[in-house]
């Protein structure tokens, strides 16, 4: 019985004229049998929310480091947040959804721990370490599928919205440009958010433009959003913002920057992370056993410390670097 041709069917009569389609796609780095009832964009769908990098993104932070609370964002909400809109935008927009869904969920597998600060980290420490190009890196070669190839295999397609969801080039497909701007859209608002909860921001410190074009609120501001590039992309064959809402949400983007991102009182942890980093990426470069049979012991180090999670992490400098008995699981009586 054919369960995939119906969905390719559907594609070809459904989908706008320029959104990428299942039966065009250029297909895997190795050959494989089709999935008998899902599609190539399905299957890598499948693949990466079934993966571990993806498990460990609930135990990646955000913004914040070892946040107080249970409602800042963590990784893996970040790209729960990010699927939604985009697939929103996708579906309104007539373009593929299960293309669209891959990318998205998959974009950040190659955040390291302690979000950007950890991904900082790693780039001071090695010369150049971009968490866009490890997520291709997890996808490619680190995480496992089949012993008939390295990584999961992904199509073309997906591979690349992962890889140019954040940098200079723009992803081929116009599934990829809508997670992009889901990305930026998803933490723009939840970092705000979060800011606020956090107690460095307050709502009405936004730019009087952003107020005024995005909205006062969060759900005002993604609704903006989502509906300027709807109507400014249908039945162009772009995905865009009007200027104006473009405008708007850079500036946005700059004020972040400025009074969170870089504030004292959110990174104010930055350079114990930096220390903990560092002090773990050179203990196993010195000392790792596992390491040193490696062709390259820098690159299998950084793979092995950016697939960290923050808890995992702060383990491992308090075993190897903490005595016995100091830190969160040891014996209180010390204290």
């Amino acid at each position: 019985m054919d369960f995939v041709g119906p969905i390719l069917e559907f594609e070809q009569r459904y989908l706008a004229p320029y959104a990428a389609r299942a039966s065009e796609s250029r297909g895997r780095m190795y050959p494989e049998e089709p999935c008998p009832y899902s599609t190539c964009f399905q299957e890598d769908r499948e693949r990466i929310v079934h993966s571990k990098a993806f498990r460990r993104l609930k135990s990646k932070t955000q913004v914040f480091i070892a946040p107080k609370g249970d409602h800042y964002r963590t990784r893996l909400t970040h790209v729960l947040e990010v699927t939604q809109i985009a697939r929103s935008v996708a579906r309104a927009l007539r373009l593929n959804e299960d293309l669209t869904e891959a990318i998205a969920l998959g974009h950040d597998l190659g955040h390291t721990p302690f979000g950007h600060a950890g991904e900082a980290a790693l780039n001071s420490l090695i010369g150049h370490f971009r968490h866009n190009e490890h997520s291709l890196r997890v996808v490619d070669v680190l995480e496992e599928y089949s012993p008939d190839f390295p990584g999961l295999n992904l199509t073309w397609e997906v591979r690349d919205g992962i890889l140019h969801h954040t940098g200079d080039v723009l992803p081929q497909t116009l599934e990829g440009q809508v997670v992009r701007f889901s990305d930026r859209i998803a933490y723009l608002n939840h970092d705000v958010e979060d800011a606020v909860r956090g107690g460095i921001l307050r709502e009405d410190d936004l730019p009087l433009q952003v107020l005024e074009v995005l909205g006062r609120n969060k759900r005002e501001r993604i609704r903006t959003m989502i509906t300027d590039i709807l109507v400014t992309s249908r039945d162009r064959g772009i995905v865009a913002m009007s200027p104006q809402v473009q405008e708007a949400t850079d500036l946005l983007r700059g004020f972040l920057f400025e009074h969170f991102y870089l504030n004292p009182a959110a990174k104010q942890e930055e350079s114990k992370v930096y220390g903990l980093l560092s002090m773990l990426f050179n203990h196993y470069l010195e000392h790792g056993e596992r390491f040193r049979e490696a062709a390259d012991p820098q690159v299998e180090v950084v793979d092995y410390i950016a697939g960290m999670t923050d808890s995992f992490a702060a383990q491992e400098f308090q075993r190897l670097f903490l005595p016995r008995g100091w830190g969160g699981d040891g014996d209180r009586s010390l204290f």
